[in-house]
């Protein structure tokens, strides 16, 4: 079954919006001027950060893979104590609905850490670049690589949807059976 994209980051903005920050952060923390910021939009992208060429690789990949990083880190702190709470203890509680709008929000926020094909090119780019020796190209590649397959593996919703499920879900079961 095909569900269009656009349909997909409607139900998940928010996990959009954090993954152009994310951007954003690090475009900042590396002093790389942004042009314009889009959060979220109805359209293909449906978000995006535009600034100038960072003038070093390793900045670059910090600003294409970022949204990796707190993608994953957000959706996880965010949903983990609602998915404890739903998963081990049950939804007995009066304000278990705030647990499910929290899962909600963890797994809608990872979904989204996945870089995309634009995050990779960027990375790559930089490699092939007059001033990057062959030496750093070397270094560089396997991580342009790595971001272009995990670019490519993060087009299938289904995937994204699982991989934020687990980040989400399955991190509390393990940690319970772990320390019981």
């Amino acid at each position: 079954m095909r569900i269009p994209g656009e349909l997909i980051a409607l139900a998940t903005f928010p996990g959009v919006a954090i993954h152009e920050m994310a951007h954003q952060l690090f475009c900042r923390l590396f002093r790389v001027a942004i042009f314009d910021v889009c959060y979220f939009q109805c359209e293909n992208p449906v978000g995006y950060v535009r600034h100038e060429v960072p003038r070093k690789t390793c900045h670059h990949a910090f600003i294409a893979l970022g949204p990796f990083l707190v993608n994953s880190l957000l959706g996880a702190v965010i949903g983990f104590p609602a998915a404890l709470a739903v998963t081990e203890f049950g939804d007995l509680a009066p304000g278990c609905w705030l647990d499910y709008l929290l899962v909600w929000l963890g797994v809608s926020i990872a979904m989204h850490a996945f870089p995309s094909l634009a995050d990779a090119a960027s990375i790559w780019d930089a490699t092939q670049a007059s001033r990057v020796s062959c030496i750093r190209r070397l270094m560089w590649k396997p991580l342009a690589s790595f971001a272009y397959a995990m670019a490519f593996i993060g087009f299938n919703p289904w995937f994204r949807l699982a991989y934020g499920a687990a980040l989400v879900r399955l991190a509390p079961g393990l940690l319970v059976r772990a320390f019981a």
